[in-house]
Order: structure tokens, then sequence, then C-alpha cells
């Protein structure tokens, strides 16, 4: 039990000290070539700064995970701490299990973290400072369809959840039937609420005995029932960085309404599934390396064992954007790597277990 926790300690160190470098350099490289364009404001910079770390943190934290595993590995076999607990009893498996055990509940915590706004939408909000000196930019000029309605807004605030010179189109038997203008609506329970609009009605059948279009006057219209403003702010503006509840409800909503579900499926994948490839790999990479610094060029092996995990997760990362994009299907993007990760994981765990 001390050996496990002795290997523990060493592991959340290591991974620590490698977050934190890790997050420093990218954030110093990105500070570099940006610097010229943010805000001389030493506020806003310094909050442009904490969340293009935290975008770091969530971008970088599962490799963190990686490299520690392959630093205190080599600094067991170095010290002959790995030697000795064989001699005492401990198997390759028993190991190997604080490694998985400690990384999988980072994960989990991590997984967490993504139902915080402003963790799950940090870039974001970093680029909004970046160009508009303000972390959440208002929306321009959305146009989207709902409940076989067409609906624009000029401006949409999700901050306040107001809309501004908002237009809804009714369409009946492939023709427009009526046009509602307002200048505002507010989002209140649920709904989008309009204190006062015009409803502009065209008359069924239009000849030169009509009475032309009827211009109404309406109060207290409500619309978009369900629809919230950083549901419509996430979607139409193709952005994929939901936060986990958001992401459910807008699969949910757009299920109903028949609209294109890819790209939050591929952000409910990519926040659930993807990170699963860190126990995975560390399984695998475990098992390559001797228990000796005699059967290892240490130098080496950490090249390698660090090259091979950055083509990993360029890979794994390439293809969850591609997902992102509706390049390719999220399943195949995402679900299908890992689950080949987590059977050649299982493999090499089961053939050392039985090896002892």
């Amino acid at each position: 039990m001390l050996a496990l926790r002795y290997i523990a300690l060493h592991y959340l160190k290591y991974f620590f000290i490698i977050l934190m470098a890790l997050v420093l350099f990218l954030v110093g490289f990105d500070y570099i070539n940006w610097a010229e364009e943010l805000s001389s404001s030493a506020n806003i910079l310094l909050i442009y700064l904490v969340y293009k770390s935290v975008f770091a943190i969530d971008m970088l934290l599962p490799l963190s995970l990686i490299f520690a595993m392959i630093s205190t590995k080599i600094f067991l076999i170095r010290s002959n701490a790995l030697v000795s607990f064989y001699a005492l009893g401990y198997s390759r498996v028993d190991i190997l299990k604080p490694f998985v055990v400690v990384s999988t509940t980072i994960i989990v915590l991590f997984i967490s973290l993504h139902n915080l706004p402003k963790f799950s939408r940090a870039d974001e909000f970093a680029k909004n400072i970046r160009k508009h000196s303000e972390y959440l930019h208002p929306s321009r000029d959305l146009f989207f369809t709902y409940e076989d309605k067409y609906v624009y807004f000029s401006k949409l605030l999700p901050l306040k959840k107001q809309a501004l010179d908002i237009r809804v189109f009714s369409i009946q038997k492939n023709s427009l039937k009526e046009v509602i203008i307002a200048n505002k609506a507010t989002y209140i329970k649920g709904a989008w609420h309009i204190k006062q609009a015009d409803i502009l009605v065209k008359p069924d059948d239009i000849s030169f005995n009509s009475l032309g279009i009827r211009i109404v006057e309406e109060k207290n219209l409500e619309i978009l029932h369900g629809f919230k403003p950083k549901m419509l702010d996430q979607i139409y503006e193709g952005k994929v960085n939901f936060t986990i509840t958001d992401a459910f409800e807008a699969y949910q909503l757009l299920e109903k309404q028949g609209v294109d579900t890819r790209s939050i499926k591929g952000a409910i994948y990519k926040i659930f599934i993807y990170p699963f490839f860190v126990p995975c790999a560390i399984v695998i990479i475990f098992f390559f390396v001797p228990m000796s610094v005699r059967f290892l060029n240490v130098s080496l092996f950490t090249f390698g064992a660090i090259l091979v995990t950055l083509i990993l997760w360029g890979i794994l990362f390439m293809l969850a954007e591609l997902a992102n994009n509706k390049t390719i299907s999220s399943e195949v993007g995402v679900v299908t790597p890992i689950i080949v990760l987590f059977l050649i994981a299982i493999r090499q765990w089961r053939k050392y277990r039985l090896a002892t």
C-alpha cells in the first residue's frame, strides 16, 4: 500500500509540474503572438490571460497525464525503486494501478468542469477580449428556422437574455402568411417575450378585390419556447464549446425539430469519451518500458514515448475537429478511435496480469 501511495504522489507531482509548464508555454507564446492587438488595459489583459490559461488547461491536461506517467516511470527506473518493488513481490499490473486510478479520477473531474461556462467557453471568451475588449460579444444577424417559422435576430445579447430588431416569418403551404416585427424580445421563464409587435398579415387570395396586407398591433407575444439565449448563440454561430447541460438541452430540442445535430453529438462525445484515451494510452505505453536502466536507453525511450504520445494526441484531436466540422461522423471521429485504444489496452492488461 505504501508503494502504491509513493507512486501516486510522484505521479501527481510530475503531472502538476508538466501541466504548469505546458500552460505557461502556450499562454506565453499566444501573448507574444497577439500582444499588439490586445488592449493596453491591465485588467482586460489579465482577464484575457486567465481565460487563455483555462483554455490551455482544457486542451493540455490529458496530454500532461501521459507525460507525467512517462516521467514517473523513468524516475522509478533511474532510482532503482521499480526493481525494488518487483523484488518485494509487486507485479507490473500492481505498479500500473496507481497510474490508471489517478489518471481516471482526474479525467472524471476534468469532464465535470465542462459544466462550467467559464471553463468550457474559455477560448471563445479570450478571442472576444482580443477582438472586442469584452469577453462576451453580442452575436449579430442570426437567421434560423424553428417550428415552421423563420426567425431573424439583428443582435443577440446572451448575458442580458435579450434580442434586438426581430423578424418572425410564418409559412403555410409554402407561402408567406404573416410577419412579426418587433424591436426587442426578452427571454423569461422558458420563452421569448415581446411586449409590443406589429404583425403584417398577407391575405390568402391576392387580387384587385382583396383588402391587401393588414397591419395588426399585438402585445405580450411569446415565441421560441425553450430556446435559451446561450443555446441560440452556440448553435447558430456554429460554436461547439457547449457546457454539458447546454449540449444535452440543445440536442433534445433540435432532435425534436428535425434539425441536424451532428455537431452537438460531436461536442458531447468530445466531452465524455475523448478524454478517456489517456488511461488507455497509459496502459499501452507502460508495458513497453523495461524494469531496469540496464535494458533501456533512457534518453531514446523518453524521446520515442513523447513522440508517439504527441502523434496519437494529434491524430485524435484532428479526428475530433473533423467531427465537429461535420467532415466525418462523430462516431467515426471520436468514438471508434477510443474504443480501439480501449481494446488494445484491455489486451495488454490481461496479457501481463495472466503472466504474473
